[in-house]
């Protein structure tokens, strides 16, 4: 009986033994230097809607960490939901990504950014957002900078003055600009306010139809071109964005031009735009996220940043299904000149 007790314990020592070896981070290289792997991580990354401007953030912010040496499957487990659009669903991706105690939540688009920070609150989980036209509007983050909460991220805040200059220019005689927005998104009505306030100045007026869902975007195109608008707007807004397509389709058959918000937009047919390109902000952020997890600095610790390298960018085939020419100046100084339209 004793024998039969002593193997038994050797044989749970050996387990114990066994399971320890097989949990070491440590490597041999190839000439039989033993090193340490390092840490690994485990990223959630919950993304509001699926349209190319957030998936362009969402492979910039992959493409950053990797920069610094964290790459997926390597030493990085992504997990990535889309939100659909959905507000709802938004809430409970992030409180899934809190119960599966990742390291970090990237939260691309205003609304998936609110809920990871409502998610978190009674956690050390830290959040990085890309993609919020105003962190402080949303209550992201605080006049300085900081976070609200343990939360930094990327700005997109449009560079409004430059885009309605680029609108006066190639429209001289426009006096109505059409915007089409989600009540409901918090940068979605900030934006569209700063927009108003500058409109005067290049002497245009804002006609405003407000939506809560896409299904509402094809009937607002409607009642916008009802009001016989001069050209329609796009912002960020990501209900609008999502039926991009569809709302491009209804412009074109009316002969109205409609101006974007950034790179991906003029690319489906948007004439032009004075705007970023969002896999460089997602780097951006990818930077931001590696200096945390590496426990370089604290989320909190890392003031909010807005992306500032804003390039015109035009749609030469856009620009002619609407009998529209566009200025030989804007042209040549445009960074990019789409010949064709991707929808």
């Amino acid at each position: 009986m004793k024998k039969l007790v002593l193997l038994l314990f050797c044989i749970l020592l050996a387990s114990v033994l066994l399971v320890g070896c097989g949990g070491s981070d440590d490597v041999t290289t190839d000439d039989g230097v033993s090193t340490d792997a390092g840490e690994s991580y485990t990223i959630g990354i919950s993304q509001f809607a699926p349209h190319p401007a957030l998936d362009n953030t969402r492979d910039g912010f992959i493409a950053g960490l990797a920069d610094e040496g964290i790459v997926e499957g390597e030493n990085l487990t992504i997990i990535l939901e889309n939100a659909q659009a959905d507000m709802g669903t938004a809430q409970q991706i992030a409180q899934n990504f809190v119960a599966q105690k990742v390291d970090m939540i990237y939260a691309i688009a205003t609304p998936s950014a609110q809920a990871a920070q409502n998610a978190v609150l009674d956690t050390d989980i830290p959040v990085v957002f890309g993609a919020i036209s105003d962190p402080v509007g949303a209550n992201l983050s605080n006049e300085d900078g900081s976070g609200i909460g343990n939360i930094t991220g990327m700005s997109d805040a449009l560079p409004v003055d430059p885009q309605l200059a680029m609108i006066r220019e190639i429209l001289p005689e426009a006096k109505t600009i059409g915007i089409i927005y989600n009540t409901g998104e918090d940068n979605s009505v900030s934006t569209v306010a700063e927009i108003k306030e500058a409109a005067p100045t290049h002497g245009f007026t804002i006609e405003e139809v407000g939506i809560t869902a896409t299904t509402e975007v094809p009937g607002a195109v409607d009642a916008m071109l009802d009001k016989n608008v001069d050209t329609i707007y796009i912002t960020t807004d990501n209900t609008v964005v999502t039926m991009l397509t569809d709302l491009l389709n209804k412009t074109d058959a009316a002969n109205v031009p409609v101006f974007g918000s950034e790179i991906e937009q003029v690319k489906l047919g948007a004439v032009a735009t004075e705007g970023i390109e969002y896999f460089a902000l997602g780097q951006e952020a990818g930077k931001m996220a590696a200096q945390i997890l590496k426990g370089e600095k604290e989320a909190t610790a890392i003031p909010f940043k807005a992306f500032a390298d804003f390039n015109p960018y035009v749609n030469t085939a856009a620009a002619d299904v609407i009998n529209l020419e566009l200025p030989s100046a804007l042209i040549d100084r445009a960074l990019e000149v789409f010949t064709s339209i991707d929808r």
